[in-house]
């Protein structure tokens, strides 16, 4: 009830002013809220670049953009959380309203641009609040910098002692010339810069990239050939879309951003598909978009993904949208009779 109540007003507020407020909240711990967790078996345990996850929910970037709640999110049932995106320099983003709730499809427009407070004052937060679960901590560049892989190096040399895994953010739409960098000459150099960084590094932690979902097939066998040759850690599968806005219901249907959400779920889940057939498991998978409950999870790992996100789902089914999604997870694994979520993993992918 009280949870309705709360959702009630901020559905009725401005979506980044409600997203403020709901970053408040839970910085203030006012609600216990691991009395509401649920408390997951081994069915949903796995182990993916080198990690153990409790369950395979965890919380995309762009929720905890200047990671301020991370701690607060494992106990709402989030196995892992990733931060960000952060840039190397704080910057604003685009202007406002720049964040359009579609309440007709379950489904959220942003044009954000990757707002933070840069990363000087995010590194200073993680030391000073030690991180109490699995943390990814994402990256970007600065807008003027788009194009270039320096801004990427500075942040993975920052965070890479701080995070368990690192993602490369190269799929926004709200940074013009951002998605450049699927060109495979510039990915390819990406990739080697990442590469020579780790030769210097004696811990061995994964950095993975964060693909569009606007890719077409021969896009998807360029990239993966080149991914299979660099042995690269792992991706996230998939940002927010550009495409289909033709089809939504809302008002709001038409803002300029990138579309997450319902409408989303099944464009990432045919990428997710594709790239599964094309690494033929070699290379782990974290599936996004369009997560909502139980079956939505369960049909994406069956298509490929070994670990999930979510964050749209937060906001049309409030925060104990984790726990609840484990609990149906491990009733669906069950039903088909498998002992473990991996089991499951890109069995409908053939």
């Amino acid at each position: 009830m009280l949870y309705q109540i709360f959702n009630s007003f901020l559905k009725q507020t401005d979506p980044e002013v409600a997203h403020e407020f709901a970053i408040k909240f839970l910085k203030k711990k006012i609600i216990p809220f691991d009395l509401f967790k649920l408390k997951t078996d081994n069915t949903l345990k796995s182990k993916v670049f080198g990690i153990n996850f409790q369950n395979p929910i965890g919380l995309a970037a762009g929720f905890d953009k200047n990671a301020e709640v991370y701690n607060s999110i494992y106990k709402l049932g989030f196995a892992f959380s990733e931060v960000g995106t952060i840039t190397p320099k704080p910057q604003d983003g685009n202007p406002k309203p720049r964040v359009f709730r579609l309440n007709s499809d379950n489904a959220i427009i942003n044009s954000l641009g990757f707002p933070n407070e840069g990363m000087e004052r995010v590194y200073e937060r993680i030391k000073n609040n030690p991180k109490q679960g699995v943390l990814g901590i994402n990256i970007g560049p600065n807008k003027e910098n788009a194009t270039k892989e320096d801004d990427y190096l500075l942040c993975i040399k920052k965070f890479y002692q701080q995070a368990d895994y690192i993602t490369i953010n190269i799929s926004s739409p709200n940074t013009p010339n951002l998605r450049n960098l699927h060109d495979i000459k510039k990915i390819t150099d990406l990739i080697n810069l990442l590469h020579n960084f780790k030769k210097n590094i004696k811990e061995n932690k994964a950095i993975i990239f964060k693909l569009s979902p606007n890719l077409d097939n021969s896009e998807i066998d360029a990239l993966s050939e080149i991914f299979l040759e660099k042995k690269i850690d792992g991706l996230v599968l998939t940002n927010t879309t550009v495409v289909g806005k033709e089809l939504l219901l809302d008002i709001n249907k038409n803002k300029e951003g990138g579309l997450s959400g319902y409408p989303l779920n099944l464009i990432s889940n045919q990428v997710i598909k594709k790239f599964y057939k094309n690494f033929k498991g070699k290379i782990p998978i974290i599936g996004a978009g369009g997560v909502s409950d139980g079956f939505s999870a369960y049909e994406k790992i069956k298509c490929g993904a070994n670990l999930l996100q979510l964050y749209t789902a937060i906001v049309f089914r409030g925060p104990y949208v984790a726990s609840r999604i484990n609990k149906e997870l491990m009733n669906l694994i069950r039903k088909d009779g498998l002992k473990n979520i991996s089991d499951a993993v890109g069995v409908n992918a053939n």
